[in-house]
């Protein structure tokens, strides 16, 4: 799949879905793509079944078309509040570690092992760089300042272009592409009993990834109600509802044109 294909897609998704999230369900919540959802999506499914990416991308759809149903009802929410305060705190927390795993490894402070399958890697410039990264966040944390992240991110970028390790784009500007993977997917080709498996497994994992992380960061960010349950539980879906439901329908009117 094309870089900029992808990276469009995320911008849009990013954009879109955090706007209405603080516009309809007044929750402070950045939404964007999982990392669970992506490292399932092409390690397991393409790399691991030799799945084509647009009969893939046709399984997300239709992954998404069952979560929608789901959310219509209040299935979603009753999950949610069924599952235990430690449970719901032990995902959150696992999917902190998950991401933490992929920060060291892109950082190399640890490296693959044929035994040990994991490993302490070389304490090079990009290690340091993750170390003084995270020792900025902390501290601008511990001093209540809302952009703690944001000024790490910049100051070791620009420290990393300095030492070399990061180049400057070709371009400083250039036009989003809505050619490479836009609407490419394949919706009647994911309609196979085969695949199946795969659209269940997607739609748990998105379920569960979702369900967790928002609880998650609604006990970090103290938006619970007077029951211990994060506000607005099922307003925060109502959003993604309605954009999945327009794009459900336009999806399939183009495969029914294109078929035809």
């Amino acid at each position: 799949m094309a870089f900029t294909g992808v990276l469009t897609a995320t911008m849009l998704v990013c954009f879109t879905m955090t706007l209405l999230m603080g516009m309809y369900a007044k929750l402070p919540f950045a939404v964007a793509p999982g990392m669970g959802i992506n490292a399932f999506f092409t390690y397991t499914i393409i790399l691991g079944k030799g799945v084509p990416w647009p009969t893939v991308l046709g399984i997300i759809f239709w992954a998404g078309v069952f979560f929608l149903l789901i959310s219509v009802t209040p299935v979603r929410e009753l999950i949610a509040k069924a599952i235990p305060k430690e449970i719901r705190i032990a995902a959150a927390a696992g999917i902190g570690i998950f991401l933490t795993f992929i920060g060291l490894r892109n950082a190399g402070s640890i490296v693959s092992d044929p035994v040990t399958f994991v490993r302490l890697g070389a304490l090079g410039k990009p290690a340091l760089l993750t170390i003084v990264g995270v020792a900025v966040s902390v501290f601008l944390i511990s001093r209540k300042n809302p952009f703690a992240f944001l000024a790490a991110i910049v100051m070791v970028t620009i420290i990393a272009w300095s030492l070399g390790l990061v180049g400057t784009p070709a371009r400083p500007f250039s036009l989003p592409d809505f050619k490479s993977v836009f609407l490419k997917l394949d919706v009647l080709g994911a309609l196979k009993l085969s695949l199946l498996p795969s659209i269940i497994a997607v739609l748990f994992t998105d379920l569960f990834d979702s369900i967790s992380t928002f609880i998650g960061v609604a006990h970090a960010a103290d938006l619970l109600d007077e029951h211990g349950h994060p506000r607005n539980l099922r307003e925060d879906i109502q959003p993604v509802m309605y954009v999945l439901a327009v794009i459900s329908i336009g999806l399939l009117l183009l495969e029914r044109m294109k078929f035809s």
